[in-house]
């Protein structure tokens, strides 16, 4: 691992990620916190949720192409700055005391848009800097900047939302992403791509939207040959829309049977990040010991388990011990998906394959968090955690689906050489 902190560009990227996590994170657990204040309804959380995948759906299928064809750390911030100018609008609103719940669905609309173009770029890049022997390290510190970031600020949101409000939270939100912006731009100078344009005249002729069309059915085809790829993208999907889906019973969970408030909000947000930051002190460790899909299998079915049993622990403390066994297996399984796919699909085709799946998440968060939403606001929040735990489930199955064979890259693919 301390291979992986000597190179300069690695380290700005961790170094990124964990402050711009932060904010993130505390912009996150505040806006939802307002939202269920202001309207005491799962429904709204449903509705929020949603409305953040929406714009993905429409942007997945047109960036994986741009993601593998433009410089990466140019996407990266670029997005920085967009997202920035949003937020710190909102916060002006909410310090003049005339933001409304529908500005905050529109900002995190737009900022969770930067969100989905972001990871897959930020995946890709981490891939194009990282040698081939080297992609759990590299995963594991990019996932303990990450849960770093969300775990400081899942713990300092319950503390300090009722002393700084909205504005404040929003405001420091703004700051983290001027830092990471910072990061990126110290990173190097210059313009890399990982598409290479064909000398051949008939492509040379090609359009910038044949092109497209031509690249996007390379990428299509790539997967329908490879079936380890499917299988562990389709775990991939449920996780992230199972995972997304969380915000929605988490603080209803914490303020209707738990009577803990924003305090007990931010210990369960804490709990997660502490169990995904610890995650990484083992994660390649459990990885080597059981390779990776069947490490992301035992993840799955440990989330499942433990969504489930969640409403039923009376105490904040028992819920918090579950969240954090959670966060653990967020951390190593999503360790192990991302190094994988990194391992398995050659750095050309990144950017269109992992949007393949981000797609399919989004419009399984979409389906989910209306679903979740109205289950948990009529019929009871423990039907809301089970439904998620039935993802969860479905996603442990597909990663332990037997395989006879594992493909391999040839020599030299990951990297594109």
């Amino acid at each position: 691992m301390r291979s992986i902190l000597q190179k300069r560009e690695l380290r700005y990227v961790f170094t990124a990620n964990l402050i711009s996590m932060l904010g993130s994170g505390m912009n996150s657990a505040a806006v939802t916190w307002f939202i269920l204040q202001a309207t005491h309804s799962e429904m709204a959380l449903g509705t929020l949720v949603v409305l953040q995948t929406l714009p993905a759906m429409l942007m997945l299928p047109f960036t994986g192409v741009i993601i593998d064809r433009e410089d990466r750390r140019h996407l990266v911030m670029a997005l920085d700055a967009i997202r920035a100018l949003m937020v710190v609008g909102v916060a002006s609103l909410a310090f003049l005391h005339r933001v409304h719940v529908w500005e905050l669905y529109l900002m995190n609309m737009l900022v969770s848009a930067g969100f989905w173009m972001f990871w897959p770029t930020i995946t890709a890049l981490i891939q194009e800097l990282t040698p081939d022997s080297q992609f759990v390290h590299a995963n594991t510190f990019l996932l303990a900047g990450v849960q770093g970031g969300w775990l400081i600020a899942g713990a300092l949101v319950g503390f300090m939302y009722n002393h700084i409000g909205l504005g404040g939270v929003l405001l420091i939100d703004f700051a983290t992403y001027v830092v990471s912006f910072s990061c990126y731009f110290a990173l190097r100078k210059g313009k890399r791509r990982v598409v290479q344009q064909e000398k051949l005249p008939a492509i040379a002729r090609e359009g910038a939207w044949d092109r497209y069309w031509r690249e996007l059915r390379e990428g299509i085809s790539y997967l329908r040959g490879n079936r380890y790829v499917v299988l562990l993208g389709a775990s991939w999907a449920m996780f992230i829309g199972a995972m997304s889906t969380q915000s929605v019973v988490t603080a209803p969970l914490s303020d209707r049977l738990l009577h803990a408030g924003a305090v007990g909000y931010g210990w369960l947000n804490a709990g997660w990040g502490i169990g995904a930051f610890l995650s990484v002190l083992y994660a390649a460790q459990v990885i080597r010991r059981l390779d990776s899909r069947r490490t992301v299998a035992i993840s799955m079915a440990l989330l499942a388990g433990s969504i489930f049993l969640a409403p039923y622990s009376r105490l904040l403390a028992a819920a918090v011990a579950l969240y954090a066994l959670m966060g653990s297996a967020r951390g190593v399984g999503g360790i192990a998906i991302s190094s994988s796919m990194m391992e398995h699909v050659p750095q050309r085709f990144m950017g269109r394959v992992q949007n393949a799946f981000y797609f399919a998440g989004t419009v399984l968060q979409v389906c989910l968090s209306l679903i979740v939403g109205a289950a948990a606001h009529h019929v009871g929040l423990a039907l809301g955690f089970a439904l998620i735990a039935g993802v969860y489930f479905v996603a442990f199955l597909t990663a332990a689906w037997p395989l006879e064979t594992v493909p391999a890259l040839a020599p030299g693919e990951a990297t594109g050489d």
